[in-house]
C-alpha cells in the first residue's frame, strides 16, 4: 500500500513520535522510508545545493543517526537534505520523486503560535494529491 514513504523531519521533538510511527507502520508494510530535511538558514537559502557548514554538518549527522535506526529496525531509509522554504521543497520533492504517503509531526501549537510560526504541516497537505499523515508530538 505505502511503498515508499516521505519523512520529512525538522530536528525538534515532533520527530520523535513521527518517526516512531512510521518505523512501526514501514516494518509492517514493507516500506522503504526518505528522511528530508529542509534546511532554511540565510547560507541554505542562498548557497542551495553548494552550502556548507556546521548547519549543514549537524543535520546530516542527525539524518544519519535517524536512517541507521530505521535500518537497525529492518527498515530501508535513505537520507537527502534539501534548501529553502520547507513548503515548497517538500511539495517539490514529491512532485519530483513520487511517494505514497508523507508523514510528519505537528508541534500543535494553538492559534497565535501557529500564525507566527508557520503551518508548514497544513500547506503540504493542501498542496499534495497523495496521503499526508499529521501525527502530533507527546
Amino acid at each position: 500500500m505505502y511503498d515508499r514513504i516521505l519523512l520529512p523531519l525538522d530536528g525538534s521533538q515532533a520527530d520523535r513520535t513521527i518517526i516512531e510511527h512510521v518505523s512501526a507502520l514501514a516494518a509492517r508494510l514493507g516500506s522503504t522510508v526518505v528522511l528530508l530535511r529542509v534546511l532554511t538558514g540565510p547560507q541554505a537559502r542562498f548557497r542551495g545545493d553548494e552550502a556548507g557548514g556546521a548547519e549543514v554538518e549537524t543535520c546530516r549527522a542527525y539524518l544519519e543517526q535517524v536512517r541507521r535506526g530505521f535500518e537497525a529496525a529492518g527498515v530501508p531509509a535513505q537520507a537527502e537534505l534539501a534548501f529553502g522554504e520547507p513548503t515548497d521543497e517538500i511539495v517539490r520533492w514529491v512532485e519530483r520523486n513520487g511517494c505514497d504517503l508523507v508523514a510528519m509531526g505537528t508541534h500543535g501549537h494553538r492559534w497565535l503560535s501557529d500564525m507566527v510560526l508557520g503551518f508548514t504541516a497544513t500547506r503540504v497537505q493542501h498542496a499534495l494529491s497523495v496521503p499526508v499523515l499529521l501525527l502530533r508530538s507527546k
